[in-house]
């Protein structure tokens, strides 16, 4: 008989050393070990006292080598812990290893629970991958479904070398289905567009399904970018078993919601829309605005967080800056659970020191009660300001349009308010409340001329107010972005 010589060097950098072969007379064997009938209680015990190291294990190895005890799965599971190097590449070296179905469906039943024994990995995965080396094309797939447990260069690169080989010479794709899982097994990023490409590419179903579960298995290590986005294409696959897999997929990204909102925006197949609808998570938001004297909050405002918490199905809480913060109840840190954190919303429209000082003030006080995410004041955000622009845009009136908005100081505010106008085609004017007559020159100018004039408020102030200008929520185009904008946050 042959056995595979072990005197190479073991595997180093993802290499497999060459394959020495020696002819070896089998060692004589004083006793076979008879194996109880299968399903019988003193076969099951037969396995346990293997299992344990109570009995010798070379006459059982001999036997197997000589082809005088048959390799059932059940005996090499209890032998799978116990073998060293050199008795795994005699097994393998044998005509015990001809078939590799027994050998597979025991691997399949103790490798979880061996992968992360170090003496374990020493004695299979180099004779595993000299085993795979010998066999042609599909054949190969069974020792490298093994071997790849391991999670180990040497298993990986021949694994992705073998998948790229069937795929160019067309094998029956369904042959790549149990090995496209534990390439995603291996995490390593580089095979992202391969598993990508499969589970888009029109194949079988099987194909489509274990390139996704690769991607599942792996999902820490992929680009989150790519994927989100190949994943919102496969959820609105006709294939609804794909789609509702992808959308599985898709929510368990970090960054997956916001994917899931824009699906809900197209048209899906209508039990994976209701898919999606289970699988969103909003977090909980704390809507921080300025209010008026006393900490009181305009209705506008409490309007807004209304109709939001209904869109979203989550909490939503509105703090003033000039009022303690809201008691965060029991249904708020139950959806921050279930979000992972909560979300903080300055609802500011410039970058004054409310929003360079009072809200990161807030955020730590909201941060020591739940997990949160901190977003930057509205006014900041391009979404924001490209609906102020069309705003302006629509408003009627000649001339260059006008932004009336509170005093600011600093270098950091006259950029905000260069760029401002730069987005919006607009002119900033600053008007400050105790100003606020349409007595004053300045005002009254601008309020007889034929620009139109936009006060820079959510909710109507004493600006407003005294001017007779409608706030910013007050104008349905307006709102009605702001909401969306709010509704799409994770």
């Amino acid at each position: 008989m042959t056995h595979l010589s072990l005197l190479e060097p073991p595997v180093r950098d993802g290499t497999v050393p060459a394959v020495s072969v020696e002819s070896v007379e089998p060692a004589p064997i004083d006793a076979v070990p008879a194996l109880a009938a299968a399903g019988s209680e003193q076969r099951w015990s037969q396995l346990q006292r293997l299992r344990r190291g109570a009995v010798e294990l070379e006459p059982w190895i001999a036997g197997l080598v000589a082809g005088l005890i048959p390799p059932d799965a059940d005996l090499l599971a209890a032998l799978w812990g116990r073998l060293d190097q050199h008795a795994v590449g005699r097994l393998l070296g044998s005509a015990a290893a001809a078939d590799p179905a027994p050998w597979l469906q025991a691997g399949l039943i103790e490798l979880p629970a061996f992968t992360l024994r170090p003496d374990v990995r020493a004695a299979w995965l180099e004779p595993l991958l000299r085993r795979a080396a010998r066999a042609e094309g599909l054949a190969a797939a069974p020792w490298l479904q093994l071997a790849a447990h391991f999670r180990h260069p040497a298993a990986a690169e021949p694994l992705r070398r073998l998948l790229r080989q069937l795929e160019a010479r067309g094998s029956d794709p369904n042959g790549l289905v149990p090995l496209l899982p534990l390439l995603g097994l291996q995490r390593d990023p580089q095979d992202a567009p391969l598993l990508q490409q499969w589970a888009l590419a029109p194949q079988p179903q099987a194909v489509r399904l274990g390139a996704l579960e690769g991607l599942a298995v792996g999902l820490s290590a992929w680009p989150p970018e790519p994927l989100g986005r190949n994943l919102q294409t496969m959820a609105m696959d006709l294939d609804p078993v794909l789609a509702a897999r992808a959308v599985d997929l898709l929510a368990r990204l970090p960054a997956g919601q916001p994917g899931l909102r824009e699906l809900m925006a197209r048209e899906l197949d209508a039990d994976v829309r209701r898919r999606v609808l289970r699988r969103l998570r909003p977090s909980p938001l704390v809507l921080v605005v300025h209010g008026r004297q006393g900490g009181v909050i305009p209705k506008a405002l409490l309007d807004l967080a209304a109709e939001l918490e209904q869109r979203r199905g989550a909490p939503v809480l509105i703090q003033a800056l000039t009022a303690s913060a809201p008691l965060a109840g029991v249904a708020f840190q139950q959806a921050a659970h279930r979000a992972g954190r909560a979300t903080l919303v300055p609802l500011l429209l410039l970058p004054g020191s409310h929003a360079r000082v009072d809200v990161p003030a807030i955020a730590a006080h909201w941060r020591a009660l739940v997990g949160l995410r901190a977003m930057p004041f509205l006014g900041a955000w391009p979404a924001w300001q490209q609906a102020l622009a069309h705003e302006l845009a629509a408003m009627e009136g000649g001339g260059q349009p006008v932004l009336l908005h509170h005093p600011l100081e600093g270098p950091l505010a006259a950029r905000y308010l260069r760029l401002l106008e730069q987005r919006c085609g607009c002119r900033c004017v600053p008007a400050p409340y105790s100003a606020a007559d349409p007595a004053d020159p300045a005002l009254s100018s601008l309020l007889a001329g034929d620009a139109a004039v936009l006060p820079l408020a959510l909710a109507a102030n004493r600006l407003c107010e005294r001017l007779g200008l409608p706030a910013l929520l007050e104008r349905p185009r307006l709102r009605q972005a702001l909401l969306r904008q709010l509704e799409a946050l994770p």
